[in-house]
């Protein structure tokens, strides 16, 4: 039996009156009637009106009562309105027995396809149905997407670093995108918009004539009361003047997380070198967004390309390179990344393999594109290799690693421009913040716009709820405690049977089955026959068994924890999550994301051990999914005569 359920819901419009909106978007506006002329007295009621009623009711049927009361006029003036509006054959009306007369729109479908747009200013969010590419375009300008019900229906959240880190040039070419995508007038909203682009230009870095690093705000008082309030002699020599600082070298990304943490992000202008010139042209073509991406990248010399795998963030990443033509450093979790990255620079730009070197534990060579892992950049003994080298741009690929400590130190390479890549910036101890202010903000296009466009297919992901294999182990589950009891539950014996039960219902599917045990990956890929990919795998070995993949001569394969982010994994038809749902929303990302491509559907499994505290981490875990626009699923295994 399948229990379908949201992943959220949506919210709760009590809490807080909408602005009075326009939410029919063209349809009656400033007094000026559907039928074009003018509307009249100001207690008529237009369509507009009534679908505004409607809207606030949660129902496209209402009594005159119920539109007098949502619009506050008069009953009699209503439901003349209400009549008027019938003849002219915008609405129906139909008699029922526990009430008079009952209203309806004349297009009822129409009430459900137009776009329609509500704020809550206290809360900050903006709940549109049904929002029109341009709505959304311009929302991912100021708002975050929190929540896709996967019924278009969308929840906006405008947050402190999203008015920060907006592309524009001065609060009023702002305003306008808001009042554009709102299609009114919010004073509340734009009132704290204001005062947070405010905070975002009250700190700046600059560098003095004589070659040092200053900090200047913008007033005497921000200076006291905020810089040199959170600021101590590990980040300042002295005072220049009341608004200027003298900044200790190596201090600058200290001083922008600490002013950060405040609310006043620091804005970065200092004359930072930019290595030698590389011209660098991109021999693929990059898609809308992608070129979206790398504009607002341009315009910043900074920022973050967060999209689902799938997306093409490494190619508009090298987009970004094209752009700079300067010399460049990425930085990788993996030795197996910088290979790909290497192979892949080879092949999209007019660069020679000459001029890529790779730097890590297998090969150091440093050359005018460079690619090496986090650890190797970080050790005291390589970090002169980099210092030395002026490059014009860093990449942090999957650079929700830099806050961890030990990633850290590589973000003291200093750069004219960073770009961080990422398929979810999510940390779960809370600390992606710092990856704004350690790289750039946040620039990426809405998943769900990704799946309208056809550019990424949304995957179909279900959790199937496994029974237990055997009592032996429910036993030890129930006695276990802690971590080993997590264990018990992930490497459950049930899941074998039902990983070949999927595999017999998807013959033609190129399929991976995740795992977080070696032993349950080995016991796996045993039951189905396939290589099991680890980090125990040699290398060249991993390489072969992914180019196989890949070219389609292989159609299955059994992934330790390594294929999360250690490796560019193939795309396939078809995940099976076994276990490691007590990891990171991060993890489920990738894990989901390997079945996302341009063409064709794709099926996610995730396999929980009924009754068992897998349940609640698969729901948390996929959570994260259904807010990206995904359908999430959920299925009860029923056991069979042998268990």
């Amino acid at each position: 039996m399948t229990d379908e359920r949201p992943a959220e819901p949506s919210p709760d419009s009590s809490d807080d009156e909408p602005d009075e909106t326009d939410p029919a978007r063209g349809d009656a506006v400033d007094g000026v009637s559907e039928s074009g002329g003018d509307s009249g007295p100001t207690n008529d009621l237009t369509l507009a009106e009534f679908h505004d009623a409607c809207q606030r009711e949660g129902r496209p049927v209402l009594t005159a009562g119920a539109v007098a009361r949502w619009l506050d006029q008069p009953h009699e003036r209503v439901s003349e309105r209400l009549t008027a509006l019938s003849e002219e054959g915008e609405l129906e009306r139909l008699s029922v027995s526990t009430d008079p007369v009952v209203w309806y729109p004349s297009e009822l479908d129409d009430l459900t396809e137009r776009e329609r747009v509500v704020v809550f200013p206290k809360r900050r969010e903006i709940v549109v149905d049904r929002p029109a590419q341009f709505t959304r375009a311009q929302l991912s300008q100021f708002a975050h997407l929190a929540d896709a019900n996967g019924e278009n229906g969308y929840r906006y959240v405008v947050r402190p670093e999203d008015v920060w880190q907006a592309p524009h040039e001065s609060f009023e070419s702002l305003e306008r995108t808001v009042r554009q995508a709102l299609g009114q007038r919010s004073p509340a909203l734009e009132e704290w918009i204001h005062s947070q682009w405010d905070r975002a230009h009250q700190f700046r870095l600059t560098t003095h004539d004589d070659g040092y690093t200053v900090l200047e705000a913008k007033s005497a008082e921000v200076m006291g009361n905020v810089g040199r309030q959170k600021l101590d002699e590990e980040h300042v020599h002295a005072p220049i003047s009341e608004t200027e600082d003298w900044v200790r070298d190596g201090a600058e990304a200290a001083i922008k997380r600490l002013l950060y943490e405040a609310g006043y992000p620091v804005q970065d202008h200092r004359d930072l070198e930019s290595g030698e010139d590389l011209p660098i042209d991109l021999t693929v073509g990059l898609r809308e967004y992608q070129q979206t991406w790398v504009d607002r990248f341009s315009e910043t010399g900074e920022g973050v390309f967060v999209g689902p795998p799938g997306s093409g963030k490494t190619v508009a990443a090298m987009g970004a390179m094209s752009h700079v033509e300067g010399e460049t450093l990425i930085l990788v979790p993996s030795r197996d990344l910088a290979r790909q990255w290497a192979d892949a620079v080879a092949e999209y730009t007019s660069l020679e393999p000459s001029q890529i070197g790779q730097y890590h534990g297998g090969q150091k060579n440093v050359r005018p594109v460079t690619i090496a892992t986090y650890q190797i950049a970080g050790m005291d003994r390589h970090r002169s290799l980099f210092d030395d080298r002026e490059w014009g741009l860093v990449i942090f690929d999957e650079c929700q690693h830099v806050p961890s400590d030990v990633y850290r130190r590589s973000t003291h390479l200093q750069s004219r421009h960073r770009l961080g890549l990422s398929a979810s910036p999510i940390r779960e101890d809370d600390r992606q913040t710092e990856i704004f202010t350690l790289v750039g903000p946040p620039i990426g296009t809405d998943w769900q716009a990704l799946f309208d466009a056809g550019f990424v297919a949304e995957p179909e992901l279900e959790i199937r709820y496994v029974p237990w294999g055997d009592d032996e182990q429910r036993n030890a589950y129930v006695s276990a405690e802690g971590r080993e009891r997590y264990r018990i539950a992930a490497e459950n014996r049930g899941k074998v049977d039902e990983i070949r039960y999927l595999l017999s219902a998807h013959p033609d599917s190129k399929a991976l089955v995740f795992v977080d045990y070696l032993e349950q990956g080995r016991e796996v890929a045993d039951a189905v026959d396939a290589p099991f990919l680890s980090g125990e795998t040699p290398h060249h070995e991993r390489r072969r068994l992914l180019e196989e993949f890949r070219r389609d001569e292989r159609d299955l394969l059994v992934v330790s924890r390594v294929g999360d982010e250690g490796i560019d994994l193939p795309t396939a038809d078809l995940a099976i999550v076994a276990s490691g749902l007590g990891g990171s929303r991060r993890q489920g990302t990738q894990r989901a994301g390997r079945t996302m491509r341009p063409a064709g559907g794709a099926l996610v499994y995730v396999l929980a051990t009924r009754g068992s505290r897998e349940e609640d981490f698969a729901r948390r875990q996929l959570q994260h999914l259904g807010r990206k626009g995904m359908t999430v699923r959920e299925q009860t295994v029923e056991p069979t005569d042998e268990s």
